[in-house]
């Protein structure tokens, strides 16, 4: 792992070609709301996934809090055919400043707590495999 980044370098890197970001929560809490241009890889799947970025140049993980996705950002860059940078949110997404996109609408929590501009996605996110 090549360390965590902040809101700024984040914000920065939505517009880079060649980096992936790695949201590792729950597809239902993905589709409540994300990062823009974030993929959605649930943490418990991430070893199954994990050749999936084999020719990214640069992954960045995101977790509810920072703290899942310094683990997976650890199992992505321990991957024998992975040689790109990698790195995890540091804030998590409690402390993500830049919006949030809405997913499809196909979660079906009943609630109207989603995310938008000025909220975070209500979700702790998953344990960690190890």
């Amino acid at each position: 792992m090549d360390g965590e980044i902040g809101n700024e370098e984040m914000r920065e890197l939505l517009d880079a070609d060649g980096t992936e970001i790695i949201d590792i929560r729950s597809p239902a809490a993905f589709r409540r709301g994300h990062i823009p241009g974030s993929e959605n890889v649930p943490l418990p799947s991430l070893v199954d996934s994990v050749e999936q970025f084999d020719d990214a140049e640069r992954v960045v993980t995101v977790c509810p809090k920072g703290k899942s996705s310094v683990q997976a950002a650890r199992l992505i860059a321990s991957y024998e055919g992975f040689d790109g940078r990698v790195e995890s949110f540091e804030p998590g997404l409690t402390g993500w400043d830049g919006g949030f996109a809405e997913g499809d609408g196909a979660a079906s929590d009943g609630g109207s707590e989603g995310a938008g501009a000025d909220s975070t996605p209500a979700d702790e996110g998953p344990d960690a495999p190890f």
